[in-house]
């Protein structure tokens, strides 16, 4: 076992403890370390959907404007260094190992979260990180990483009904916990949101004296002809991005370039081969994101799938989630079904697809992407959606990408 293995087993023993909210431990743990939460600039990125997405637009654009930047998201689909990039590259496991055995060692008491966001925000001090942009993990008010001072904007993608035992039954009080990153002097940008919620938001940023900046277009300047691959990614998120981007003042041109080159695995993303077993990505997680996804099936959207009959859906999903609804979402694009637990300890049994809409079984990941190409043929569309483990095992499966166990923190 390398030296790096070792240390992955080390964090992952962590896992049990779960999630704990609160600010105190990480920055005890940061204080230790003379605060490299501090030695950055931040964007500070929340939402129940597309919060990663709008990450990724904005490291992108800031690379591309010549910025040394940080990214940290999460969950990771793959490997767990996705999770720590620094120009667009994930962190080597040669400089990530140290980090976290140093974080280990100093906070005996942090959560696996935790002890990745404050190796992050080391990481990010060791590399002279100009500015680094910092996706929320659970909520916003109390997630670790909100230790950061204020950031220079904040961005509040989507505000929809997920993880309510943490944060609460109502989009008011979602909201308020996700408002929670918005500090004194912050410039806020937020996607569409519900009234109840932007109201919550609105009276946050009066509150603490932050200015809300209008949601402007998505398109770096007028007229521009964007080559990016993926539509369904051009939206809501590319404008909160790019309204980011405006007034970081970044130059329309390398806003383009980045958003141009922006690369976010798994998140409608399409693989091919030879231009035919066309599979769609999307780490779609919760009734949202499935009307999100559904809207990118319409016909007409993907070539020259025009019918139902020419998509099968594998989906499987977790604990906690409302497959139930979920399911609805997509009820009307596929016309077939394949049901298979996630690669993680909370897979739901697939069989209780089945109570919901008729579909078939398959006993693994790779199963069901045989089964799932089996229905549609080399020219039909696979789509992988439900969880984020279930495309991170599917994408690893269809590239033969090395993986590092999922987890759900």
């Amino acid at each position: 076992m390398s030296d790096y293995q070792a240390t992955l087993e080390r964090l992952y023993a962590r896992i049990p403890s779960g999630r704990k909210l609160g600010l105190e431990r990480v920055q005890a743990v940061c204080d230790h370390f003379g605060n490299p939460e501090r030695s950055f600039e931040a964007i500070h990125v929340a939402g129940t959907n597309g919060k990663g997405t709008v990450c990724a637009f904005l490291t992108s654009m800031l690379f591309h404007s010549g910025r040394k930047v940080g990214m940290y998201t999460s969950p990771h689909l793959n490997r767990f260094a996705e999770r720590i990039a620094i120009n667009g590259e994930p962190i080597s496991d040669e400089a990530l190992g140290p980090l976290l055995n140093q974080v280990m060692d100093a906070g005996p008491d942090l959560t696996f979260f935790e002890v990745a966001t404050v190796a992050a925000f080391l990481a990010f001090r060791e590399a002279n990180v100009e500015i680094a942009v910092l996706e929320v993990g659970l909520g916003g008010r109390l997630d670790a990483t909100n230790v950061i001072p204020s950031p220079k904007a904040v961005a509040i993608t989507r505000i929809s009904f997920d993880h309510m035992s943490e944060l609460g039954e109502t989009l008011s009080q979602i909201a308020r916990e996700k408002a929670g990153i918005i500090k004194p002097g912050s410039r806020v940008v937020l996607g569409k949101l519900h009234p109840d919620a932007r109201a919550v938001v609105e009276a946050r940023i009066a509150e603490v004296g932050a200015e809300l900046l209008e949601l402007g277009s998505p398109e770096p300047f007028t007229g521009a002809r964007l080559a990016y691959p993926r539509t369904a990614m051009i939206g809501t998120n590319l404008a909160v991005a790019s309204t980011i981007g405006r007034a970081l003042n970044l130059a329309p041109e390398d806003m383009a370039r980045g958003i141009e080159a922006t690369l976010w695995p798994g998140r409608n993303e399409l693989l091919h081969r030879n231009g035919q077993d066309l599979t769609l990505l999307d780490c779609g997680h919760n009734p949202d994101g499935m009307v999100a996804l559904s809207h990118s099936l319409d016909p007409g959207t993907l070539g020259d799938i025009s019918s139902r009959k020419e998509i099968a859906l594998v989906f499987g999903a977790i604990a906690g989630k409302n497959y139930r609804a979920m399911l609805r979402r997509l009820e009307n694009v596929a016309g077939h079904r394949i049901y298979v637990a996630p690669p993680i300890s909370k897979g739901l049994d697939p069989h209780l697809m089945t109570q919901i809409l008729p579909g078939e079984v398959a006993a693994s990941v790779p199963k069901a992407l045989e089964l799932a190409r089996a229905k549609v043929g080399s020219k039909g569309l696979v789509v992988v959606t439900g969880s984020i483990f279930l495309v991170g095992a599917a994408r690893a499966s269809l590239l033969d990408l090395p993986t590092d166990p999922a987890v759900d923190l």
